[in-house]
């Protein structure tokens, strides 16, 4: 027998996809029993409304309507919370990921494999804008973190439960899941998967992306290394500042006294340290308030977004 499915999927101005989205997964899971969790990333071109529609026809559909757009992370943990099954799907609501690539994912999961990711490799996207940024992300997370993955940005990815339910995602983390589950343990294996190309709506996704997701990229490699051991991160740093401003003093001094460059001493004098100091503080206060936020969330166990309503679900 197979093992029942939530699949989650987050949805953000997505009302052309929506009927042929539903459709098509219920035709890839026929003789499957399962949930399909749509989040309403706080769409505003009439989704909502054609959400509730479908949750009225079939109880198996499952809406989280959020009170505004919070982002792909949040509606993502928001299905892993609320999902019931022991097997969830998650898929992009663009119909560029095709749903009949579901069962091939999950019959990877078994003793030997706890996530499956899918990987687009013939992706039916723009080069410059799209692919290139994509490919040059996926080798420098990839570097960064020691989990090697080939496609970070495809949200097609089966999972056990276990591994997602309690994963604390906010910002733009979700793409780094890969990640997450392998810290917790989980065995990976990455599974071709056909990409088709957008016929309706807009992306919602452009090089808009690239600077938060190299911030996010800092953070986690912040949190892998460093999280319990900060005083070597900060002392490096604070080392390297350090004999910066040393070289940087003498180099005054030899200026004042021994170069007669007063214009260049003054700028080695005062420019070089102040800047040196801003750019610790940002970073400092950077990092430190990402562990801030992490802990408010965790301790509090409080949610990074809020619900309006539901449909179909027992809160």
């Amino acid at each position: 027998m197979k093992d029942p499915v939530s699949v989650i999927v987050p949805i953000f101005n997505e009302k052309d996809n929506l009927r042929p989205l539903q459709e098509a997964i219920d035709q890839a899971l026929e003789g499957y029993s399962y949930e399909l969790l749509l989040i309403n990333d706080g769409s505003t071109d009439g989704s909502a409304q054609l959400l509730d529609e479908l949750a009225t026809e079939d109880p198996r559909i499952k809406i989280i309507h959020f009170a505004r757009n919070y982002g792909q992370t949040a509606a993502l943990t928001a299905g892993f919370r609320r999902a019931t099954h022991e097997h969830i799907v998650t898929l992009d609501g663009d119909m560029q990921n095709d749903p009949g690539d579901i069962p091939l994912l999950l019959a990877e999961l078994n003793e030997t494999c706890d996530v499956a990711c899918g990987w687009r490799k013939a992706r039916k996207d723009p080069w410059l804008t799209r692919k290139l940024p994509s490919q040059i992300a996926n080798g420098l997370i990839s570097r960064l973190s020691n989990v090697r993955v080939h496609d970070y940005g495809c949200t097609l990815r089966a999972y056990k439960a276990e591994f997602v339910r309690e994963v604390p995602l906010y910002g733009e983390m979700h793409r780094f899941l890969p990640i997450y589950v392998t810290w917790a343990g989980a065995r990976l294996k990455e599974v071709p998967v056909r990409h088709h190309p957008r016929t309706r709506g807009k992306s919602k996704y452009g090089l808009g992306r690239i600077p938060k997701v190299l911030l996010d990229l800092t953070t986690l490699k912040f949190l892998r290394d460093y999280y319990v051991t900060p005083i070597y991160f900060f002392g490096i740093v604070g080392l390297i500042l350090l004999c910066a401003g040393f070289l940087t003093g003498g180099l005054a001094i030899c200026a004042w006294s021994l170069w007669d460059m007063p214009i260049l001493a003054s700028c080695l004098t005062v420019v070089a340290p102040m800047l040196m100091l801003f750019g610790v503080v940002q970073v400092t206060l950077g990092v430190m308030t990402e562990v801030m936020i992490r802990m408010h969330y965790d301790i509090r166990e409080k949610e990074p977004f809020r619900i309006r309503e539901t449909r179909n679900m027992e809160e």
